[in-house]
């Protein structure tokens, strides 16, 4: 037992002078990775230009080269030593907006408060937006100060554009070294797509018991609204008898209009649906015309596109949806495949409506209209930039409306309503 016992005690004391070199090594390790990230490229270059130039002119006896080292030296030693302070600032990102449409420009606030007991020294602050970024020079601060940077974003296409995180940055003139400090969380702005409002109902209902009570009357249907004096030509079946004898005059039942609000949008996102970015851009405009018209008219919407369906609770979701929407995977399927998806995912639905891009001929826009279920109302959008004025045609039982702008939607509803 004895010398069970001594021989362990070596055993740790032989680990010991490890795990302290372990311990010491990974101590180096991080301090070398901390150094080298301050270091830019062109610091590492001329790091290795002044250590080229003391062992060659040591070594040759060349007291120029030797002069030019020492005096490299001292410019590194000058430049690192502007990497010392303080760059604790206290960040506030603030977008006046976070949604805005496409042209507009979003505005926001960067304030940097110092909230020490010291001066913070000069030091630039980076905010990126999206793929740019903006950069802001900022003087020394004094304790208790705080300065405010006004900046604009324009927005000239559609998207999710992160806004930060701030990056504190201090470095020297010559660019050799630079500490970056991140502060604050990013902020998404949300570009939406350009829409259009048009009055009235889209694309009529269908009346369902599980429908919506609208504003319209009718002499026949579920959702009992008052009782009124008998007309002629009112069906007898409707007359409240009971009322009529205690009136002394003929009533019958009046009705709210229940309707069916189920809408259902299929927009293909294939690349070869879509002639160009332009109509892309159009297309995605059209469903957010259309999806925003139903939203106001108390419908339950459902939006697809190829791989997946959107959120379409709000309008705000919606078009958060669309902002961030490309082009889809070819593997995803094109209109025909996104038609069978619909009519699997709603086969109740109200009214279909199909968009797409000129590409999409008649022969696969009947075959994807076939698809919806049947007693649906379908509707085909297909927007075409070169063409001049919109255009309806049917095929099959479905309309198919053709638009060059955006501005064309509504009149081209309206014909295809009247």
């Amino acid at each position: 037992m004895a010398s069970t016992v001594s021989t362990t005690s070596g055993h740790t004391e032989a680990s010991a002078p490890v795990a302290v070199g372990l311990w010491a090594l990974g101590g180096l390790w991080r301090a070398a990775k901390a150094v080298a990230a301050v270091v830019r490229p062109v610091g590492w270059v001329l790091i290795a230009v002044t250590a080229v130039l003391w062992i060659v002119g040591e070594r040759l006896g060349w007291w120029e080269l030797v002069v030019a080292a020492l005096v490299l030296t001292v410019a590194i030693v000058l430049c690192a030593l502007l990497l010392i302070g303080r760059t604790a600032y206290d960040v506030d990102l603030d977008l006046g907006r976070s949604r805005v449409v496409v042209g507009e420009r979003a505005v926001g606030a960067l304030t940097l408060a110092n909230h020490g007991e010291r001066a913070i020294l000069p030091s630039r602050v980076i905010l990126p937006v999206g793929a740019g970024r903006g950069v802001f020079a900022v003087d020394r601060l004094a304790p208790g100060a705080a300065v405010e940077e006004l900046f604009a974003i324009p927005t000239s296409r559609r998207g999710v554009l992160a806004v930060g995180p701030v990056s504190v940055v201090r470095g020297d003139p010559l660019g050799l070294f630079e500490r970056v400090h991140h502060r604050d969380e990013p902020i998404d702005l949300y570009v939406h797509p350009k829409t259009v409002s048009f009055a009235g109902q889209t694309l009529g209902f269908m009346r369902d018991l599980e429908g919506l009570p609208a504003a319209d009357l009718s002499p026949d249907d579920v959702s009992f609204h008052a009782l009124r004096e008998y007309q002629p030509g009112d069906d007898l079946r409707h007359v409240h008898w009971r009322s009529s004898a205690r009136v002394g005059e003929l009533m019958v039942r009046q009705y709210e209009e229940t309707r069916r609000s189920h809408f259902v949008i299929g927009l293909s996102t294939a690349p070869g649906d879509v002639s160009g970015d332009d109509e892309f851009e159009l297309a995605v405009s059209v469903t957010g015309s259309l999806g925003l018209r139903a939203l106001r008219d108390s419908r339950r919407v459902d939006v697809h596109v190829p791989g997946r369906a959107l959120p379409a609770a709000t309008g705000k979701r919606f078009l958060d949806a669309l902002a961030g929407l490309d082009h889809s995977r070819p593997r995803d399927g094109r209109l025909e495949e996104l038609a069978g998806t619909v009519a699997a995912a709603v086969p109740l639905a109200a009214v279909a409506v199909l968009v797409c891009g000129s590409t999409v001929d008649a022969a696969r826009l009947r075959v994807a209209c076939s698809r919806l279920p049947y007693g649906t109302r379908v509707l085909a959008v297909q927007v075409d930039t070169r063409a001049d004025d919109p255009e309806l045609r049917r095929i099959g039982d479905a309309a198919v409306v053709t638009v060059s702008r955006l501005d064309q939607l509504p009149s081209a509803l309206q014909r295809v309503l009247s």
